[in-house]
């Protein structure tokens, strides 16, 4: 009989947070450095030079590698020979774990998660409550897998029932450009297939845990039909061209991972859910001996790789831009962003529209004319910071905003990560407006280009608070200029044609 104590347990998911939120699993730089010397596409290599880059920072001052600190996951298997040293549930020692992580001063994490969901949507200010899985099983000590899961990510997770004479890989090929780039390619994709709904969304959420190991399969070769359809699948959906941040490229994915379970003669389900650049899982075990411990990596294990905007990136003043100026920046350009920009995300944005709505103007000191709004949630600042890591949000969530905003307030522009949709675009065009890309999971690369930060309005959506950022030398990429053309949609084509293996379907 193995007895586990609640402080060690408590403890070690504590400690299992705070690793993962500064380390990446090595298995993925090692994968993403590899793709990055083969990569064909500037655009893409420049967007996985940050990724690499800001992860050395990030393991170097134990910062979070993503603003979006997600949610969490846990995977309990509990041996039935384990007995507990505890006074609460192993689901309320798993909460204070993430509470602890969370709150800790050295590295406090975002917290992002929303009680009443359906309703008011209140931050729960300590991240928690986390989703856990338990499972009982023979055995004697306790195994625990662990994730924090962005919400990017996790909002481009795809379910289908097949019948079972349908092609998965029909259908995945067909489902991944529907994603566009908001999961922050390339990652994995996590595949699962079988059993009933919920078990394929199961096995989808715990292939994603799974180390990469996909050029070690290439070089052997498949023995089963998974293998099998995991090289064929890694293989097309690197064809699509789709690319590191959706600019196009040869590198869309670095590994395909893919569980599945007996299922119904009827049915086929199928669940497809993405791990972002800044993938974070860990796994450990207790055996009574006291909490896990986690061992650093070296920092030489992370590549040598140095980053500039090139001499062709446009240095820009945010406070002196005009809309002539931007009517002159070129589709996939770098510009280095210097000046004052606002910040806002879905909740502050909700909040304008509602004032829009009644008539009433923005809360005082609030001026969008003529600046640019960045979508972003930062961390909150330790030690001597400005701000936390400040990483771009997925900016389709605020398309449904852009033409009031465009309309009610002399904007002129937009910073986010990933593309927008027609009616964004459309109200881009009509507006003669911009948007612009800032890479995402690169954000304490991206923190460091701001020197000053203050709330200005709506303090109390924490996170979503609108702040006033002044920043030097920002890097970001024009994806959509003033004319409405979107290298989302233009450089996946042209990089799909150029690997060949998947004929590019235009638009009717």
């Amino acid at each position: 009989m193995t007895t586990i104590r609640q402080d060690d347990f408590i403890q070690s998911i504590a400690d299992s947070l705070q690793f993962i939120s500064y380390y990446h699993p090595l298995d993925f730089i090692q994968a993403l450095d590899s793709a990055y010397q083969k990569e064909q596409s500037p655009t893409a290599r420049d967007a996985m030079a940050q990724i690499l880059i800001n992860s050395r920072m990030c393991a170097e001052g134990h910062r979070p590698i993503c603003q979006d600190t997600g949610i969490v996951t846990a995977f309990l298997k509990i041996g039935m020979d384990v007995q507990w040293e505890a006074g609460i549930s192993v689901a309320e020692m798993v909460n204070e774990g993430v509470r602890r992580a969370y709150s800790y001063p050295d590295n406090v994490l975002r917290a992002s998660i929303l009680k009443d969901p359906a309703g008011k949507r209140i931050n729960t200010r300590d991240n928690t409550p986390a989703v856990v899985h338990m499972e009982v099983i023979p055995g004697n000590t306790v195994e625990v897998n662990i994730a924090a899961k962005g919400g990017g990510s996790e909002a481009k997770a795809k379910f289908v029932m097949l019948n079972p004479s349908d092609s998965i890989v029909d259908w995945v090929l067909k489902t991944v450009p529907t994603m566009g780039a908001g999961w922050c390619p390339p990652g994995i994709l996590g595949i699962g297939i079988g059993g009933t709904a919920e078990k394929a969304m199961i096995l989808a959420k715990q292939a994603c845990m799974e180390s990469i190991d996909i050029q070690e399969l290439i070089a052997r070769g498949a023995d089963n039909a998974l293998e099998e359809l995991r090289l064929e699948l890694y293989d097309k959906v690197n064809a699509l061209g789709i690319g590191a941040q959706g600019l196009g490229g040869l590198t869309t994915v670095l590994d395909i991972k893919i569980r599945d379970y007996p299922t119904h003669a009827a049915n086929k389900p199928v669940t497809m859910i993405p791990n972002c650049a800044a993938t974070r899982h860990a796994h450990f075990v207790l055996d009574g001996s006291g909490p896990a411990e986690f061992k650093a990596p070296r920092l030489e294990d992370w590549p040598s790789i140095t980053w500039d905007a090139g001499a062709t990136a446009r240095r820009v003043n945010l406070d002196t831009v005009t809309p002539a100026e931007v009517a002159t920046w070129k589709l996939g350009e770098t510009l280095l962003l210097s000046g004052t920009l606002l910040t806002g995300r879905d909740a502050a944005h909700k909040r304008m529209i509602d004032l829009f709505e009644r008539g009433e103007p923005l809360p005082e000191g609030i001026d969008f004319a003529n600046k640019f709004i960045y979508y972003v949630g930062p961390v909150d600042p330790v030690r001597d910071e400005v701000v936390g890591p400040a990483g771009p949000t997925t900016a389709t969530r605020m398309d449904k905003f852009t033409e009031a905003m465009l309309a009610k307030t002399g904007l002129l522009g937009m910073i986010g990560k990933s593309e927008r949709g027609p009616e964004a675009i459309d109200a881009i065009k009509k507006h003669q407006a911009v948007y612009l890309m800032a890479v995402g999971g690169a954000a304490y690369l991206v923190s460091k280009a701001i020197r000053q930060s203050r709330i200005v309005a709506f303090a109390d959506l924490g996170m979503e608070a609108i702040h006033e950022f002044v920043v030097e030398d920002m890097p970001v990429t024009v994806a959509v200029d003033t004319q409405g053309e979107s290298i989302h949609q233009i450089a996946p084509k042209i990089w799909q044609k150029k690997i060949g293996k998947i004929p590019v379907v235009e638009a009717s």
